[in-house]
Parts: structure tokens; C-alpha cells; sequence
């Protein structure tokens, strides 16, 4: 009975990290300083079309309509420079990344000064600041969430965002 107990545990604990998103990592040297983005990238899985609703997917979790920008814990930016990300200062160091997508086809991105916190745990107070994005169109559904960091030159660069039917940028500039 003991050992039945115990396999079922094992098995409960395996189909648990088993369902959470994958660990991921961008990261791009721009003007000799790194920018590194570590996200969990969670699939659409057939829910096209309802995942960025009110109604949707993230609507229903307790920061709507600030989302996570990943799955699991929350989104975390290190940067090893200086950034002007959009018209927002964002001094070297550590921070976590939030989408507001209140509305869907207008998302603003928040850098919030909180870090290591579950992605469910969201506070506003410790918002450093949130910048509009550019949204676009995907060609097709992008099944997995990704991040791209970008070098455009001259200090420049571009954090993007897609998943599903939406491709959501920015651009940052290394100080």
C-alpha cells in the first residue's frame, strides 16, 4: 500500500512539471553589454483565438489584463547596460516583464522592478514604467511563444514578442 502511495506521487509530480511551458533564453550582446530575456514559452494547443481575450485564456487569471508575457514564473529582463526601451529609462539590472493587453490589438509593455515572483503575482507599485508596443500580424499562428532580441546598429535594437496571432515590439537603445 506504502509503494502504491508513493508511485502515485512520483506519477502526480511527473504529469506536473511534465504540463508547465519549457524553460527559455534570449539573449543578445548590443554594444558590448548582454540583454538576456529568461521566459517559460507556452503553446496555443488549439486555443487560437482565445487566449488574449477578456473572456480568453489570460483573462482569467488574477492580473488581467497585466499577463505574465510567458507562462510559470514571471518574465525576467536583465540587462548589463543602461536602456532606453521605448522612451522609458531603464537603468542596468534586474527586472520583470508584464504585457498590458487590456486591449488586444494595443498592448503596452510594463517593467516592473519586483523580480524572482511567480508570473500570478503582479504588483503596479513597483512598475518602473510601461511603453507602447507595435503590434502586428503574424504571416501564420506562431504555435510557441518566443522572444527575439534584435541588433539593428548603432546601439539599437529591437525586443520583440509573438505568439498565436500577434507579434508585439519595441525598440531599445544600450546607453
Amino acid at each position: 500500500m506504502k509503494s502504491l502511495l508513493i508511485s502515485g506521487l512520483i506519477v502526480a509530480a511527473a504529469s506536473l512539471a511534465w504540463a508547465q511551458s519549457p524553460a527559455a533564453t534570449e539573449s543578445k550582446t548590443i554594444g558590448g553589454k548582454k540583454i538576456e530575456i529568461k521566459y517559460s514559452s507556452p503553446r496555443v494547443n488549439n486555443r487560437a483565438g482565445k487566449i488574449f481575450t477578456k473572456d480568453g485564456l489570460i483573462g482569467h487569471d488574477q492580473t488581467y489584463p497585466a499577463w505574465r508575457a510567458g507562462a510559470n514564473s514571471a518574465t525576467a529582463l536583465h540587462t548589463d547596460a543602461d536602456l532606453n526601451i521605448g522612451g522609458l529609462t531603464v537603468p542596468k539590472g534586474d527586472y520583470t516583464l508584464f504585457v498590458d493587453i487590456a486591449d488586444p490589438d494595443h498592448w503596452q509593455l510594463i517593467v516592473n522592478k519586483q523580480t524572482g515572483q511567480w508570473g500570478l503575482s503582479y504588483d503596479k507599485s513597483k512598475d518602473l514604467g510601461r511603453v507602447k508596443m507595435t503590434m502586428s500580424k503574424p504571416p501564420a499562428p506562431i504555435e510557441n511563444l518566443k522572444y527575439t532580441l534584435t541588433d539593428a546598429g548603432g546601439n539599437k535594437g529591437k525586443l520583440e514578442l509573438a505568439w498565436e496571432n500577434h507579434i508585439a515590439s519595441v525598440p531599445f537603445t544600450v546607453k
